[in-house]
């Protein structure tokens, strides 16, 4: 409703894709028979003393610098109560008032323009275990728990609350993947976890300063669940406040299934955890030299990249944008432009049939048999008028199914585009001939009506022809 104005702010969770554990030798591997990925630190056990990862540090180090964060030279590891049957210790090693980093951002495009959104801090963090339930944890009538998560390094990055619609909160979780993923520090891959969001949103009067008691919306890990989970949870308070009622502070679940959240329990405010730091760590004392050697080994990051990508190569910015969201993707595009001297053509087929296919079958870049070579020595064959461009097309898939070469399955299967004049104007004559309906409308001042023709034309042809010298000859006999 327009009398009301959104505030978001999410807490995401980022799986670090380290060997080991943050405080163990156990592994991160994913999936594995319940509870074996495990060792007595990680499960807690009495008299055992946690070690940290250093390259957890690094890469937590890392993200930072890529959210143009603030390293803290002191830092340090505190533990965080609550009882929870997932937390085999009844506590999470964490950190709380002396995180990592602080006072970063990223930006998102809205219609409006480029929108800085505040990052509060990053911090790192173990994981917990997973509780298994039959289907939905508000129904089932048991809880199983899998502690092989339990310890896995995690960062948390938590946003101000700069975000003012659900389409806003996705954005920002997309753009957050995108720079975590150039970073290398995390596979990001939400259907095992390794990035998942927890929601916090309010809604207040337009014009008012202060916020609205907030729900947190738990674990979300598609960005079709934080979209429609943020829409629902909009309807749902306005509706209360609406009706004279009054929002609860209150952690909530979505039930993908109804539709809708569903309360879990009431929220608890940072004193009722009981933080302290943890005896068994030592505070970190952070290297300048340090952050300055990691911030020297980071790779162009994405706006960077796309900024370049407008000046450099002349493309539009949304072919920039779609180009640099992933780095394999960016790679790709650079690798086929350095061998064809035209880049809006490389970026119209990377956007078209190859995100196409590699949806279509599931594939990430690397799987793909087609080289950038490959790619590249198609387009030279459309470029010299060898094949057209729907000729390509079916060029392009056979390619892609089994990565041979353009020229040879052109030449194999007989598919170079015919361009001698003589050829093709019989066929054209031949056309005017048994379609005088079109011709006549063409001739009346109907310009759709040659597209008709052409088709005739191509159809005879097999699609051989050359698309402009049919439309040349067409014109001339008309």
């Amino acid at each position: 409703m327009p009398q009301y104005e959104t505030v978001i702010g999410l807490e995401v969770h980022v799986e670090l894709k380290t060997r080991a554990k943050i405080f163990c030798d156990s592994t991160t591997e994913f999936g594995g028979a319940p509870n074996t990925h495990v060792c007595p630190v990680c499960l807690g056990l009495p008299g055992v003393l946690p070690v940290v990862n250093k390259k957890v540090v690094e890469y937590a180090i890392r993200a930072a610098l890529a959210l143009n964060c603030k390293i803290a030279r002191f830092s340090k590891f505190d533990r965080k109560n609550y009882y929870y049957p997932d937390m085999p210790k009844n506590y999470q090693i964490s950190q709380h008032d002396l995180p990592i980093a602080k006072h970063g951002y990223l930006k998102i495009d809205t219609e409006n323009g480029a929108k800085k959104i505040g990052i509060t801090r990053l911090h790192m963090e173990e994981d917990s275990g997973k509780l298994v339930h039959q289907g939905t944890i508000t129904a089932s009538p048991f809880s199983l728990v899998d502690y092989n998560r339990a310890g896995v390094p995690l960062i948390e990055v938590v946003s101000e609350p700069d975000l003012r619609s659900p389409e806003e909160a996705r954005q920002y979780m997309e753009k957050l993947r995108a720079i975590i993923l150039y970073t290398g520090i995390s596979d990001c891959k939400m259907e095992e976890g390794s990035l998942r969001c927890d929601a916090n949103i309010s809604v207040r009067p337009v014009g008012t300063d202060g916020f609205g008691t907030k729900a947190e919306i738990k674990n979300l890990n598609s960005f079709k669940a934080l979209q429609r989970s943020l829409n629902f949870e909009i309807e749902r308070q306005i509706k209360t406040l609406e009706a004279g009622g009054r929002i609860i502070q209150e952690t909530r679940t979505w039930d993908e299934g109804k539709g809708e959240t569903l309360s879990l329990r009431s929220k608890e405010h940072a004193h009722d955890y009981r933080y302290l730091p943890d005896p068994d760590l030592v505070p970190l004392l952070i290297d300048r030299q340090w952050v300055e050697d990691i911030c020297g080994s980071l790779p162009e990051l994405p706006d960077h990249r796309r900024e370049r990508y407008i000046k450099e190569y002349g493309l539009p910015d949304y072919d920039a944008a779609i180009l640099t969201n992933t780095k394999e993707l960016a790679d790709y595009f650079e690798d086929c432009v350095k061998v064809c001297p035209n880049p809006k053509a490389v970026s119209n087929w990377i956007m078209g049939d190859f995100t196409r296919l590699l949806n279509l079958h599931g594939l990430e870049i690397t799987e793909c048999k087609i080289t950038p070579q490959n790619l590249a020595s198609l387009l030279g064959l459309i470029e010299q008028g060898t094949i057209s461009g729907k000729i390509a097309k079916t060029v392009f898939a056979e390619m892609f199914a089994g990565g041979t070469d353009a020229e040879t399955i052109v030449k194999e299967k007989g598919l170079v585009q015919i361009s001698d004049k003589g050829a093709v104007i019989a066929i054209v004559e031949e056309v005017l001939v048994t379609n005088p309906g079109p011709v006549a409308d063409f001739r009346a001042g109907r310009e759709r009506a040659l597209g008709f023709l052409v088709g005739r034309v191509m159809k005879a042809t097999q699609g051989k022809a050359n698309p402009e010298l049919v439309n040349k000859l067409l014109r001339e006999k008309l």
